[in-house]
């Protein structure tokens, strides 16, 4: 790069060098994906109820086999994978919160199993659990103090 260009000449060269992004198609793939992994986790719901399992036990299995699913295919790297096709379909799912803990975990645990794993598995998890937490607490206390 020329130290001696203009802010508009920069822009240019930026605009020029940068791909252009496809959004319509990235939010059509992440859409579907998204929707696949709902259709899963729906199918696992009536899997469970047909087993004469309640909602409710039946809505925390669906978690639990998603959460573990997601774990699983992140352990054979495969999750990653699956996420440079669906895009952020594959990350908003609970799914996707499962790969944001065991990457990490995977990622140190060379470092052992306190310092590496434990600590560093919550990197990407820990603030969406801080400020989730966090904002319910206050949602239910003005909740508290209206009602």
């Amino acid at each position: 790069m020329n130290p001696k260009m203009t802010k508009e000449e920069y822009k240019k060269y930026v605009d020029k060098k940068s791909p252009n992004s496809p959004i319509l198609k990235n939010t059509i793939k992440a859409f579907l994906g998204g929707g696949l992994i709902c259709a899963i986790g729906q199918m696992f719901l009536n899997f469970y109820k047909s087993k004469g399992l309640g909602m409710e036990n039946s809505f925390g299995l669906v978690s639990i086999t998603l959460i573990f699913i997601g774990a699983l295919l992140t352990g054979f790297n495969l999750y990653d994978k699956i996420g440079k096709h669906l895009g952020a379909g594959a990350l908003v799912p609970i799914t996707g919160f499962s790969n944001s803990i065991v990457s990490p975990a995977m990622e140190f645990k060379s470092e052992g199993f306190v310092l590496g794993v434990g600590a560093k598995m919550f990197v990407i998890a820990g603030p969406v659990l801080v400020y989730g937490i966090t904002s319910s607490v206050i949602a239910g206390l003005i909740y508290y103090f209206i009602r």
